[in-house]
């Protein structure tokens, strides 16, 4: 499945949509608030980063490679939440949002980067990180949470476990276009892979998964091998200019998100959508002849 990657020329049918929601004629469908972990391990070609390829069948990002994460449940919002590293109102200073969603968005990042990797960013103390998630009373747990018959606060609680949320990086924020049927606000943060943890294909979402070089995973979208939304490949483009893991997550502690909503824009004698601007050189250079 090839899917064409910014800039990308746009067909004069979805200019027309696009325009009349611009001008109020249409009114754009109310984003959900979503988390995704761009997971990350070191390699000698720099940081690898974590994919899932979606199932076909799926009605949203179908065949697409993508991060883990998931929309935020109901549940997230539990303040009762074990939690360990900045407060939720430092969360909310670096997420743009308020402390209540701000918390909300982190135990979704974390139950996610569970559910759909086996990963576990949490620890017995604000010190400690789990080991080994592989046992069978850990995949049950996971299915649990999967199926949303175990909240995370339970899940945390049962297992005397704390959120280990100085182990997430904040990223960026991506809001789906105003003419999409299916619309989300989604946060990205940054996690390096917990020593002695192992990621499992276990996500009922995903047709397989990947671990590549975020610099060959973009390779691979440009040469049509893997399927990327553009955020998803925009963000392998951005942390392969890192040499590992450890400066990604470095440069992740200074940064906040503004919530970037691409819209359409003139591209020659046409149109396509934006992006943000800090990752036009990053575009242009590999466009270049």
């Amino acid at each position: 499945m090839r899917i064409p990657l910014p800039p990308v020329p746009l067909p004069d049918g979805l200019i027309e949509v696009a325009r009349q929601f611009e001008d109020g004629t249409k009114t754009p469908v109310e984003p959900r608030n979503a988390a995704t972990v761009v997971l990350m391990r070191p390699s000698p070609d720099g940081p690898e980063v974590y994919l899932l390829r979606r199932q076909v069948s799926m009605d949203f990002a179908g065949g697409m490679c993508v991060f883990p994460g998931g929309g935020v449940d109901p549940r997230d919002f539990d303040a009762t939440v074990a939690w360990a590293g900045p407060s939720p109102a430092e969360w909310a200073r670096r997420l743009g949002t308020d402390e209540e969603t701000a918390r909300a968005l982190v135990c979704a990042a974390v139950r996610e980067t569970f559910e759909e990797s086996g990963v576990l960013l949490a620890g017995d103390s604000p010190e400690t990180v789990v080991a080994d998630t592989t046992g069978e009373q850990w995949e049950a747990d996971r299915h649990a949470l999967e199926s949303r018959e175990l909240a995370m606060t339970e899940f945390l609680a049962q297992r005397g476990l704390v959120l280990r949320t100085d182990l997430l990086g904040t990223w960026d924020g991506w809001l789906t276009p105003i003419f999409e049927p299916k619309r989300y606000r989604t946060w990205f943060f940054v996690a390096l892979l917990p020593e002695g943890q192992l990621t499992r294909d276990v996500s009922t979402e995903s047709s397989s998964v990947h671990w590549v070089p975020a610099r060959l995973a973009a390779d691979q979208a440009d040469g049509g091998e893997l399927a990327m939304m553009p955020p998803t490949y925009l963000t392998c483009l951005e942390v392969a200019q890192h040499s590992s893991p450890t400066e990604v997550l470095s440069v992740a502690e200074g940064r906040t998100v503004d919530m970037f909503t691409p819209s359409v824009e003139p591209l020659g004698d046409g149109w396509t959508l934006s992006m943000p601007d800090r990752m036009r050189p990053l575009v242009a250079d590999r466009r270049r002849p």
